[in-house]
């Protein structure tokens, strides 16, 4: 039986006239729980609210497990909207609880104005708690997003990498065959100065591959030439010179000045040399990819700088587009117009850097992954702006209205939270700025206005 003086103890309650007490008292039902019980269901009618007595609780929501200590107030409360559970309200062990009709709110609020404001706070508390969890899980929701994009791009040139090392050791191999045949051979100094100019010649050729129709054409004048001097097997060895644009006329010296069999060497040596080459750039420039993702990844989440400091915004715009290049590849065409002058800004970089991201992901979802992204920049006296344009089909005037509104969202079930227009305009706010956006069909543009740095303005 619960008394009085225990329900003082709990901070809800405390101080308030015994007559008050006894009143609630009165109107609730004590009841008592085994360990593992469950007293409310997703769907329940939200109909009663709940005073935690005795024993350990637990609250099982989509974003954890939320523990309910003795002397909580939960359920429904005075002033919510909740019409119905959205959550399992369990018993972890045996324990106790009031439960008081939601029915004898209107009541409870008359006779208990004290407790009646004090609930308030717990409802505030809860929804700051609720808005927290959900923003982490919006947080976690789009890093996830850009990790997986992230892994894909990373993951193209490490892989490109790695078959050009296991070409490379086939390469290696080949040539080394192809020296020693040469070596057992007595060459002149001309004839080796000859091979020597060939090799270094085609190796250190800088121009763009030839397009298919000129490699295969390129391939079978190679081939013929080979044939005719009795070369009838290295037909591959021609595939792979005329995908490098080599061309026939250059071979001819070392059938004029060598015998069929060391031709046949210094042409193997010759097109391994021209293959190690290759496979060196494309390691070159696989790595270089990768360090330019790690270098942008480093400046879109500021490691290892200050919170605040002045941020190039069009340095961070860029930064953000190279982040989210596994989407804008698939079918949207950048446009780009900044201002030339450097557009510095005092902020936490990280924050406005997620600014960029939600926008310009929302951008790139509105015109379903194809389609134009204009993004630009200028000065407005002491501000910058900045303007993130796409020509999708445009927001309605009855959307609109709300699309800054907390967890408000047009997406489907699981695609969205609707924390992501909140959240840029709590950040931006947070800057001393302000957000704006128009919209028509084909033109949707979100302004952000940012103060500039003092040295800037």
């Amino acid at each position: 039986m619960v008394t009085a003086a225990e329900l003082s103890r709990f901070p809800a309650f405390a101080d308030l006239p015994d007559d008050q007490i006894a009143w609630f008292l009165s109107q609730s039902q004590e009841v008592n729980l085994n360990p593992g019980e469950v007293y409310a269901r997703p769907g329940d009618p939200a109909d009663a609210m709940f005073v935690l007595l005795e024993g350990e609780f637990e609250w099982r929501t989509e974003f954890g497990v939320i523990r309910g200590d003795v002397g909580d107030v939960t359920g429904a409360l005075p002033f919510s909207r909740m019409k119905e559970v959205k959550v399992t309200g369990r018993a972890v062990s045996g324990g106790r609880m009031l439960r008081f009709p939601a029915a004898l709110f209107p009541e409870l609020i008359g006779k208990m104005p004290e407790l009646a404001r004090r609930l308030v706070g717990v409802m505030a508390d809860r929804i700051r708690e609720f808005t927290r969890r959900e923003q982490q899980r919006d947080r976690l929701a789009g890093l996830g997003k850009l990790s997986a994009g992230l892994a894909h791009e990373l993951n193209n040139p490490a892989s490109a990498a790695k078959r050009a090392a296991a070409q490379l050791r086939d390469a290696l191999k080949r040539i080394k065959e192809a020296s020693h045949e040469l070596g057992r051979r007595e060459l002149t100094v001309t004839q080796k100065a000859e091979i020597e100019k060939l090799e270094a010649s085609f190796t250190q050729r800088d121009e763009p591959p030839p397009d298919a129709l000129t490699v295969s054409d390129l391939e079978e004048r190679i081939d013929s030439l080979l044939r005719s001097h009795g070369q009838n097997d290295l037909w591959q060895l021609a595939a792979e010179l005329a995908e490098r644009g080599i061309k026939p006329a250059a071979l001819e010296s070392l059938f004029e000045n060598l015998d069929a069999d060391t031709a046949r060497a210094a042409l193997v040596r010759i097109a391994a040399s021209v293959e190690i080459a290759s496979l060196l750039n494309a390691i070159e420039s696989s790595t270089s990819r990768i360090s330019e993702l790690v270098r942008a990844i480093k400046e879109y989440t500021f490691m290892d700088q200050s919170p605040v400091q002045n941020v190039d915004v069009v340095k961070s715009l860029e930064t953000t587009l190279t982040i989210l290049n596994h989407k804008l590849k698939r079918g949207v065409n950048v446009q780009r117009d900044y201002q030339p002058l450097p557009l510095l800004v005092d902020s936490f970089g990280s924050e406005l850097n997620q600014v960029w991201t939600n926008l310009i992901d929302n951008a790139i979802d509105a015109m379903n992954g194809k389609g134009e992204l204009r993004v630009r920049t200028f000065r407005d006296q002491g501000c910058v702006v900045v303007e993130i344009c796409d020509d999708g089909p445009g927001i309605s005037p009855e959307i609109r209205q709300h699309i800054f509104e907390p967890f408000f969202t047009t997406k489907g079930v699981g695609e969205g939270t609707g924390l992501g227009l909140d959240t840029v305009q709590r950040i931006v706010k947070k800057h001393r700025g302000n957000i704006e956006v128009s919209s028509k069909p084909g033109d949707t543009r979100f302004q952000v206005w940012l103060p500039l740095a003092d040295a800037q303005a």
